[in-house]
């Protein structure tokens, strides 16, 4: 037995020492069957590099497949894109100023959007309008009690900011200014008011022009104003008078003295 035990681990030494010497040679082969196909690989079936032209035609090809893609959508009116687009202006020419439109509102979203509404208007009518620019804020406070029963000690506060917008017109006719005034008055939007300050350009003597032209009014209203009892002319009393001392309203009123004028 004792002589056994010595060629069992001789043994065991040697069949481990084959075990690792065939999986090293396996591993061997398996390196150089890799190595022998990629050598025997042939030129035609390496990558080939794309060269800067073939790029070129495929990017040109793209953008032409992107452009008929965008051609084959229908394209939208040209008043409806600009409302997504900032409004138009016209060029100044003297910048003389014509007109200062003061937009008002407790509303930010109203104010922009009736800001942009006028911009809009005023390009239309070849106005050169400028803004709208911030003016400050208008902040007024309230204290009032909060009840008049038993909560009429405490009190409460209320506060309301007015917002502020500025467009000016320059190098405007004043009928057209009138006109673009005429049309945000005639399409006012809720919560907004309006306040205008309008400039007219005229001659100089203008008060000459200004006296005739009151005299001009005078004889123009005369006859409107002839139809109010207290500014009765001469003519209305006397026709009156004559009416009365007619011989018809006198046995209509059973009187006989003739009415004099007192």
């Amino acid at each position: 037995m004792a002589s056994i035990a010595p060629l069992r681990s001789h043994w065991a030494a040697a069949s481990r020492s084959k075990y690792v010497a065939g999986s090293a040679i396996t591993n061997r082969i398996a390196v150089s069957r890799f190595h022998a196909a990629s050598l025997s690989r042939g030129k035609d079936d390496a990558p080939k590099a794309e060269t800067p032209s073939a790029a070129a035609t495929n990017v040109t090809l793209k953008s032409s497949e992107s452009s008929t893609a965008e051609s084959e959508i229908p394209r939208l009116p040209r008043n409806v894109q600009a409302i997504y687009l900032k409004p138009l202006r016209r060029d100044v020419e003297y910048g003389v100023p014509s007109c200062d439109l003061q937009l008002r509102s407790y509303s930010v979203r109203n104010l922009e959007f009736f800001a942009d509404f006028a911009l809009r208007a005023a390009y239309y009518l070849k106005l050169p309008a400028f803004g709208p620019v911030p003016l400050p804020r208008i902040t007024e406070r309230w204290t009032v009690p909060k009840s008049n029963f038993v909560n009429k000690k405490s009190q409460e506060n209320f506060e309301r900011i007015t917002l502020r917008r500025l467009i000016q017109i320059k190098d405007g006719h004043p009928e057209t200014v009138e006109l673009w005034l005429a049309f945000l008055k005639k399409h006012a939007y809720y919560g907004i008011g309006m306040k205008a300050n309008v400039w007219e350009y005229n001659e100089l003597g203008v008060g000459k022009t200004m006296d005739v032209s009151l005299e001009n009014l005078k004889n123009v209203m005369e006859p409107k104003w002839a139809h109010f009892g207290r500014n009765r002319n001469l003519e209305t009393s006397e026709k009156v008078l004559e009416l009365m001392n007619s011989e018809k309203y006198r046995l209509a009123a059973t009187g006989n003295a003739p009415m004099t004028n007192r």
